[in-house]
């Protein structure tokens, strides 16, 4: 215990780099015996030891040879579908290759709170997954230091970034403009967007393509709802909406704001699809069990966890190029509760069948 009686934490490899004022890749080459270490940065490296009191442990043995079968997983979130689906995938495609996986749960946005869960990763040696979706996962991926293998779960970027940054994604914005193309294709004037949050700019993937395919078809553009990622917010941002009969289409960010804009047109009174139509994003397991069942744009979130995974995996036994790709095409499924506006639905049925 130290003169305040709280007990002392042990020194750390990277307590003995910044004592010795070098990396912690080159403390790891002392404490082994390699070569290639200066006469002077070794004797450094190992007075920082001694003072320091530093003890030889798996940590900087996993550090030295660059070959700890361990990822850690940053994220804030561990239940929404896509967060959960995406650990599935890691999780699996790391025990076909005997990796253990950690997960380190991002509590806070704050600068401090992101740095420290970064460092407890980082003091766990292998590599980093950092899932940003959100504002924590985004600054969390920025905050990994330079060296240690890094794949980030991305929102789609706006352009294709360069090799330097490991990132997989999916291709939101063609999921959505599918989704809004075959809202439209249906007679509907025009397709409201209930929005899921952005963690990295101010228009979303998913917005942009809901925009072009309106904007291609000549279409009102109306102005997206900000809401949450959870049914609640759906339903708080559907309830205008629900009293607005010129509202006949809706597009939702992700498929658990849909259920409460499921509900909030149910207590307006405004059948589904009757009145008014509604989409999803994701193809969560419940979309095709509601009713009626929820037509929505399908992404292979597991095949994203599996796809970062494969490109971690390549980094930390240098077997291939690490390079950003995104990961499979969206499909869109068209279920019950998609369906022609309420006039083009009753001029069909006016209609003589011959």
């Amino acid at each position: 215990m130290n003169v305040t009686g709280h007990t002392r934490r042990p020194a750390s490899i990277r307590d003995v780099a910044t004592a010795a004022g070098v990396s912690y890749q080159t403390v790891s080459r002392v404490i082994n015996g390699h070569p290639s270490v200066r006469p002077s940065t070794r004797e450094r490296v190992l007075a920082a030891i001694e003072e320091l009191g530093f003890r030889r442990n798996a940590t900087a043995l996993a550090l030295a040879s660059g070959r700890t079968r361990t990822v850690t997983v940053l994220t804030a979130n561990t239940t929404h579908y896509g967060y959960a689906s995406i650990l599935q995938g890691i999780e699996e495609s790391a025990r076909a290759a005997s990796y253990a996986v950690g997960i380190g749960v991002l509590e806070s946005a704050e600068d401090a709170a992101v740095a420290a869960e970064v460092q407890r990763a980082a003091d766990a040696g292998g590599g980093i997954v950092v899932i940003a979706y959100d504002p924590a996962g985004v600054r969390a991926l920025g905050a990994v230091p330079d060296g240690l293998p890094v794949v980030g779960v991305v929102e789609t970027p706006a352009s294709p970034p360069g090799g330097e940054s490991p990132w997989v994604w999916t291709d939101d914005c063609e999921a959505a403009y599918q989704a809004t193309r075959h809202l439209l294709s249906l007679g509907h004037e025009t397709v409201h967007y209930v929005a899921i949050p952005s963690s990295t700019r101010r228009t979303s993937a998913r917005t942009s393509g809901w925009r072009q395919a309106l904007k291609e078809a000549g279409a009102p553009e109306p102005r997206p709802v900000q809401s949450g990622w959870g049914p609640a917010g759906g339903h708080a941002a559907a309830l205008k909406l629900a009293r607005d009969p010129s509202v006949t289409a809706i597009l939702c960010g992700n498929d658990d704001l849909a259920l409460g804009v499921l509900r909030a047109l149910h207590e307006a009174g405004r059948p589904v699809p009757g009145e008014v139509s509604v989409a999803g994003f994701d193809d969560a397991p419940h979309s095709a069990f509601l009713t009626p069942s929820l037509t929505t744009v399908r992404l292979d979130f597991t095949g994203l966890g599996r796809a970062a995974f494969a490109l971690l995996h390549g980094a930390l036994e240098e077997s291939a190029p690490v390079a950003p790709h995104p990961v499979s095409v969206p499909e869109l499924v068209v279920r019950e509760s998609s369906g022609p506006p309420p006039a083009t639905a009753e001029q069909h049925q006016r209609t003589p069948q011959l």
